[in-house]
C-alpha cells in the first residue's frame, strides 16, 4: 500500500488522501529506496530498497520488487495490487550488535509494507540460526488467503565475527 499511496497516479490523484490513515509501513523498520529501473514502455519499474533490521546494527538488507505503472493497470486491471514477486540480500555493513531478537523457530517480522489496497503484505522475517550462528533473512508476501510460495531467503553468518549480544551471547 505504501507502494501504491508514495508513487505514481494510482497513489496521488485515485486515492492519496483516502488511504494515507490506512499505510503500514513496517514492523520498525523503514525501506529507502536506493534504486529504480524502467523495465517496459508501460512505466513497470524495479525497484530496489535498502532496510536496516532495527535489532541488528550491522546489518542491511537490499529488497528488490516490481513496482506496476498506471499503463498497465489500466490496460490489465487489478488495479490496487502489485506482484508478489521479490528478491532480498542482507549483508554486513558496519560492526555487528544484536539486540533482543526472537529466537524461536519462526523469528519475527523486521519489515512489513502493503503491496496490495487491502490484503497482501510483502514481509521480511528474521530467523537465527543457533547452530549455525547464522541469521536468515526470508522475503515473502503474506495475504489472507490463496498464500503466494514466492519468495526468497539470505544469510548473513556470524561465525568468527566479532560482535556483540546487547543481552549477552544465547547458550
Amino acid at each position: 500500500m505504501r507502494r501504491l499511496i508514495g508513487r505514481g497516479l494510482i497513489g496521488r490523484k485515485l486515492i492519496g488522501g483516502v488511504l494515507a490513515a490506512c499505510v503500514v509501513l513496517g514492523a520498525g523498520a523503514a525501506a529507502a529506496e536506493v534504486g529504480k529501473v524502467g523495465v517496459d514502455w508501460l512505466g513497470n519499474d524495479i525497484i530496489v530498497e535498502a532496510i536496516k533490521d532495527p535489532k541488528v546494527e550491522g546489518v542491511t538488507c537490499h529488497v528488490s520488487y516490481f513496482d506496476r505503472g498506471i499503463i498497465d493497470r489500466l490496460h490489465k486491471g487489478n488495479w490496487f495490487e502489485d506482484p508478489s514477486d521479490s528478491s532480498i540480500s542482507c549483508r554486513q555493513t558496519g560492526p555487528i550488535t544484536i539486540g533482543d531478537i526472537d529466537m524461536s523457530e519462526g523469528g519475527e517480522e523486521v519489515f512489513k509494507q502493503g503491496i496490495s489496497l487491502i490484503w497482501k503484505k510483502q514481509v521480511v522475517n528474521r530467523i537465527y540460526d543457533k547452530a549455525n550462528e547464522t541469521l536468515i533473512y526470508l522475503s515473502h508476501s503474506r495475504q489472507v488467503q490463496n498464500g503466494s510460495a514466492k519468495m526468497s531467503v539470505t544469510t548473513v553468518p556470524l561465525y568468527g565475527q566479532n560482535m556483540v549480544w546487547s543481552k549477552g551471547k544465547p547458550q
